[in-house]
């Protein structure tokens, strides 16, 4: 009899073990289906479809190729990160990050649009600062 109670808490024990373990991993592996099968949005791409959905007088004969234009939020956040204003980034002799391309160019007004939806998908911590600056000048 005590053979049969231990065995039968060694099988009990087992199965607690193993369902513990099974339950463990599935749930991981749906938490891991789940972030797997999330896609995430490129900032860049995020940024290419605000700019045309932004309809801006600059670029009503197209929008600046992807490639030129994604190339300036980074820029802008970097500079913002280390403590530069709208001011000095779009400065020529400072920080010459106006966008503007070798075949394209942005009007003012549409330089800080372009500039506001490049900080909210790249640097969205940056948003109520530069947006203070830019109401700050009248020009926005």
């Amino acid at each position: 009899m005590n053979t049969r109670t231990a065995i039968a808490a060694l099988l009990a024990a087992t199965t607690c073990l193993a369902l513990t373990s099974c339950s463990s991993s599935s749930s991981d592996d749906k938490t891991e289906a789940k972030t797997s099968n999330t896609p995430t949005e490129d900032p860049g791409d995020k940024f290419m479809t605000s700019v045309i959905d932004a309809h801006l007088d600059s670029y009503t004969d197209g929008v600046p190729a992807a490639a030129e234009l994604k190339a300036f939020p980074p820029q802008w956040c970097a500079a913002l990160d280390s403590g530069h204003s709208v001011e000095w980034m779009f400065g020529m002799q400072q920080g010459d990050l106006y966008p503007i391309g070798q075949s394209w160019g942005t009007e003012k007004s549409d330089a800080y649009e372009v500039l506001v939806l490049g900080v909210k998908t790249h640097c969205p911590t940056h948003s109520d600062a530069v947006l203070e600056e830019l109401r700050a000048t009248g020009e926005y």
